[in-house]
């Protein structure tokens, strides 16, 4: 195996296990933000960062593990390392995630969040994974705090709210051309931030030339991976957070100012909430909450006696 990256969460014993042997004169120490200490050695570099981590990576990296971290400080043979990390993930990128195009209620919100080294293993100190794992509301906002202290501005978040949803929906006709155009937008304006940065990773749906074709000029050269499953790359789970953080905030909102509940997806609650919002606002209001491609939008304007002809054109 080649250009081999892996990770080890140790205790405060064996930090200072590998602490007292890089230090030895056989090591060349180097200079990596966020360390206790970092090295070289034969054909791979090692770095304990302060959250305890420790990540050995390049063509030597099996090696080392074998004949110096397990017997001398591990004191035990690994069988299964805690957290393999490919190659890719650790280098420099943006990633690309959206929440609330699934739901009838409040925005689609799309993120991208930029990511180094030094990031991705912070991230994942702090539990960040793909949103749709965590089930708890609070736990994604808890989460969403965390990656914005670890990546500072390096982030963008569009939120697409129901009005400017539906016009765009209205022009593109079709909901894959809407999310490419907010991915290719959210990398464009992260790409104002972090200019250098090579390469991008969206999960895949459509056409594989649907963002790119959206792209302006600043994106163009960046090279665009699109896959599924995207999720587990680090820097998409960070933006699948912060969409869905953003996403839970607006339906807070929506629902502060209704005075009742407006939930998630769609389901026979969120029929009956938006067939509430029609009586007691008139169906000119449902544009303004929901997404309006939806079929639920004939069911419940049907259930309070009104039809799209009593929609607005457009809405503010």
């Amino acid at each position: 195996m080649t250009d081999n990256s892996f990770t080890f969460k140790l205790n405060d014993a064996q930090s200072e296990s590998v602490i007292s042997e890089l230090n030895k004169d056989v090591y060349e120490k180097i200079e990596v933000p966020y360390t206790q200490i970092a090295a070289k050695a034969e054909k791979c570099t090692i770095c304990l960062y302060s959250s305890g981590k420790l990540l050995i990576q390049g063509k030597g990296a099996l090696d080392w593990i074998n004949f110096t971290l397990e017997p001398q400080i591990l004191k035990q043979v690994v069988t299964g390392y805690d957290d393999i990390l490919q190659p890719d993930m650790i280098k420099p990128h943006i990633g690309i995630d959206e929440s609330g195009k699934g739901d009838f209620f409040g925005p689609m919100v799309i993120a991208a969040v930029y990511v180094n080294e030094s990031f991705v293993l912070q991230l994942r100190d702090a539990g960040v994974k793909d949103s749709k794992s965590i089930s708890s509301d609070k736990r994604i906002l808890e989460i969403a705090s965390e990656i914005l202290r670890i990546v500072g501005d390096r982030h963008i978040v569009i939120n697409l709210k129901p009005p400017a949803f539906n016009r765009l929906y209205r022009k593109m006709k079709n909901i894959n051309r809407v999310l490419a155009w907010g991915h290719a937008r959210a990398l464009e304006d992260l790409l104002v931030k972090v200019p250098e940065c090579p390469r991008a990773v969206a999960d895949k749906f459509g056409p594989e030339n649907r963002i790119k074709q959206a792209l302006m000029q600043r994106g163009r050269n960046i090279e665009l991976v699109q896959r599924t499953k995207a999720e587990d790359d680090p820097a998409v789970a960070a933006a699948s957070i912060l969409a869905r953080a953003e996403f839970v905030r607006a339906m807070q909102k929506g629902s502060d100012y209704f005075g009742f509940e407006i939930p998630k997806g769609v389901s026979t609650k969120v029929k009956e909430a938006a067939e509430r919002v029609i009586k007691e606002h008139g169906p000119e209001m449902l544009p303004r909450c929901a997404k309006i491609n939806f079929k639920t939008t004939d069911e419940v304007l049907a259930l309070a006696g009104f039809s799209r002809d009593d929609l607005p054109e457009e809405t503010d």
